[in-house]
């Protein structure tokens, strides 16, 4: 099986049915609200944003869409009714309304974060 290789985020989000595109829109537009300067690239084949470093990827999966770069320590309060798989990454289910704010926050905590680490060289 070969792997489609999305030019942009736009392609990306056209891949999928309508439904599904439009809980992306949603998820693209609160990283992007919360975050203006955020650059958009495609990264290991999904929708990453950038902002003085790392800021969030997400992806669709079967039954779910995922955040990538998310601390869950750092939101230990607001996480709990979402899956985790790892550390870094939060399950949201399609049939759920899409958490916009909690995305905007959890992008808006990245940013600060990453504005406060130390210049990489």
């Amino acid at each position: 099986m070969t792997k489609v290789l999305f030019r942009n985020v736009d392609e990306y989000i056209a891949s999928f049915p309508k439904g599904i595109q439009a809980t992306l829109r949603q998820v693209r537009r609160a990283i992007r609200d919360a975050v203006p300067k955020a650059e958009e690239v495609i990264r290991y084949h999904m929708p990453t944003y950038r902002f003085h470093g790392p800021l969030a990827s997400f992806a669709v999966f079967k039954e779910h869409y995922s955040l990538f770069g998310v601390r869950r320590a750092d939101f230990k309060k607001e996480l709990p009714p979402y899956e985790g798989t790892g550390r870094g990454t939060v399950r949201f289910p399609f049939d759920a309304p899409v958490p916009v704010r909690l995305i905007a926050t959890i992008a808006r905590h990245r940013a600060k974060e990453n504005l406060r680490a130390p210049a990489k060289r």
